[in-house]
């Protein structure tokens, strides 16, 4: 049997579209978190570690680096010049401005952003379920082939809103080029042992009132409901829409006081190997508690998102 690697797995499933041309399931792509400081941001990833790419360079003022894991990432992103910056016309959804405008206010994971297998159709789909879209977006920045040759990678983007939550971004992206020429093997070896992006965990006083969004946004209608929240399962993840209180009751993750009243994300689960994670952690002396046998850092720590650290399945 051939063994595929994740990333190319999710390429090839990315060419796959349901008769009638409506999309699959929407898998979480990767995580946007806004830091003001991105080199700060790199050796304290670093520190946690995890193996974090070179910079990226933005056409539209932000540069980026990122924490690959399978299948998906960690974006750490930072303003670099906002004179780059186009400005926002009526009706449409500036990436750069929306981050700007979310670091003026605090860090943190600003934007859920899922797989699209196409983008067009995804649009076409969220319009149908009445949910606000914008126009779209595509950009490019170069990379580089495995034997040094440079190329282009190239994103086709597609907004849509959650008017209960205002605060945070949502996007599909249709990433628009041969998967080895973003996932790396080497960027996906990590010395904690990281593996998958389990669970991303957001924070709302009366999380019903968002499900119906990020089942449209997902295509995700099968959910389970507590008093607790409301969680969903989207290809390898999970999104759990939890209150302040089971949030620290479940994972002892407490709300900053810089998080909206409309709640937002507030953390995320990550699997690895613990007992390499915990020789990390102690090494660079980096607070952490432990709750239901797994590993906390509070968002305080971890530029503006709470990281709960939890053992990889094989």
């Amino acid at each position: 049997m051939v063994k595929v690697d994740r990333a190319s797995f999710l390429f090839s499933q990315q060419q796959k579209i349901f008769p009638g041309g409506l999309a699959m399931l929407r898998g979480v792509d990767h995580i946007v978190v806004a830091v003001r400081d991105l080199e700060a941001a790199r050796a304290l990833y670093a520190a946690l570690g995890f193996t974090v790419t070179p910079t990226f360079h933005h056409p539209f003022g932000t540069q980026s680096a990122h924490v690959q894991l399978e299948g998906t990432f960690l974006e750490l992103l930072a303003i670099e010049d906002e004179t780059l910056m186009p400005p926002q016309g009526e009706g449409e959804f500036s990436f750069a401005r929306f981050n700007l405008a979310f670091l003026e206010k605090r860090q943190g994971a600003s934007m859920l952003v899922l797989r699209s297998c196409d983008r067009a159709a995804d649009l076409e789909a969220f319009k149908a379920l009445g949910l606000r879209t914008f126009p779209p977006f595509d950009f490019g920045r170069k990379a580089e082939w495995p034997d040094g040759r440079e190329a282009e990678v190239g994103f086709a983007l597609g907004f849509v809103q959650d008017p209960l939550m205002m605060e945070t971004g949502f996007f599909v992206c249709q990433h628009k080029h041969p998967p080895e020429l973003f996932w790396k093997k080497q960027f996906q070896t990590h010395r904690n042992g990281a593996r998958n992006l389990a669970s991303v965990l957001f924070v709302a006083h009366n999380p019903s009132d968002h499900h119906e969004f990020l089942g449209g946004f997902s295509g995700q209608r099968v959910m389970r409901s507590s008093s607790a929240g409301v969680m969903m399962d989207i290809d390898g993840s999970d999104l759990q829409l939890l209150t302040p209180s089971a949030c620290k009751a479940f994972y002892d993750l407490e709300v900053p006081n810089d998080l909206p009243e409309e709640g937002g994300i507030l953390g995320l689960r990550i699997a690895l190997d613990m007992a390499r994670a915990k020789a990390v952690l102690d090494e660079a002396q980096i607070p952490y508690s432990i709750h239901n046998g797994q590993y906390i850092l509070q968002a305080e720590t971890t530029n503006g998102v709470g990281l709960v650290l939890c053992e990889a399945s094989d």
